[in-house]
């Protein structure tokens, strides 16, 4: 636990150092924003996740570890009708698959986009019920969130919304799910950032075996409808394939909540 715990200090301390490069135009733009509930404390995100970080936090998956040109491309918060459908149609022209990280609650209300996506031969990943924020939930809240998730979402692989998880969230959640995070984060939902950077930054960020986070919602879409089909087309032409994440291992049996508290 004591381990968990110098990591997170030591990831805050990385988030600063690697914006404070961005400023210089050294990486791709960091934001800093404040969040309800945390009061003074900023957060930022950086598109490519530092490979110390990734060290740190060794228990959960951050790319796959690979030579070949292959590539992750994961899409968080869906299903709804007005994005996915055409998110959809977009991968189908490439015979490209994906993996979706989907809210139990937009599941439940559109069941029909949910099944197009296992019908299409994607897969999918619980991103909790209610899209929670893992920092501002206690931890029994959150995992029975997860857990009315996993009534729809027949899944071993988990991501927290926003990436955000207490140490004590993160050590109990990867006895039961593989915690699937990622290398590249496009930064689609940033309204701040063009359409015309977010695709540059994104396509500079990718490596082999890379898991690139993509939205798709509604506040996302303007900038996805112009990233997507260019990625896509971009990063074909340079011969990448795209697949769904590697799962490590099969759905595994949940332990009672009560052990969460």
């Amino acid at each position: 636990m004591g381990s968990v715990r110098s990591a997170v200090i030591v990831f805050s301390r990385v988030r600063h150092h690697y914006r404070d490069r961005a400023k210089g135009k050294e990486l791709a733009p960091c934001v800093a924003e404040r969040r309800p509930g945390l009061r003074s404390i900023s957060t930022m995100y950086l598109v490519r996740t530092p490979r110390l970080i990734q060290q740190l936090f060794p228990g959960l998956t951050w790319r796959n570890e690979t030579e070949e040109r292959i590539v992750h491309l994961t899409f968080d918060d869906g299903p709804i009708p007005e994005v996915t459908p055409w998110v959809l149609d977009q991968l189908a022209r490439f015979d490209a698959r994906a993996t979706f990280f989907c809210v139990g609650h937009n599941i439940e209300k559109h069941p029909e986009v949910y099944d197009r996506l296992l019908e299409e031969g994607h897969l999918t990943g619980n991103h909790t019920f209610n899209h929670l924020d893992g920092w501002n939930t206690d931890n029994v809240t959150y995992l029975q969130n997860i857990r009315r998730c996993d009534r729809l979402v027949e899944s071993n692989l988990f991501r927290p919304p926003y990436g955000h998880l207490r140490p004590s969230q993160a050590i109990f959640l990867q006895r039961h799910y593989q915690v699937v995070m990622w290398d590249v984060l496009s930064g689609d939902f940033d309204p701040a950032l063009s359409p015309e950077d977010c695709l540059k930054h994104t396509l500079r960020s990718i490596r082999p075996g890379s898991i690139v986070v993509l939205h798709d919602r509604i506040k996302s879409f303007d900038t996805l409808r112009f990233v997507l089909p260019r990625l896509l087309e971009t990063l074909a032409d340079q011969g990448y394939r795209f697949e769904t994440v590697p799962v490590h291992e099969p759905r595994r049996a949940r332990r009672p909540v009560a052990e969460f508290a």
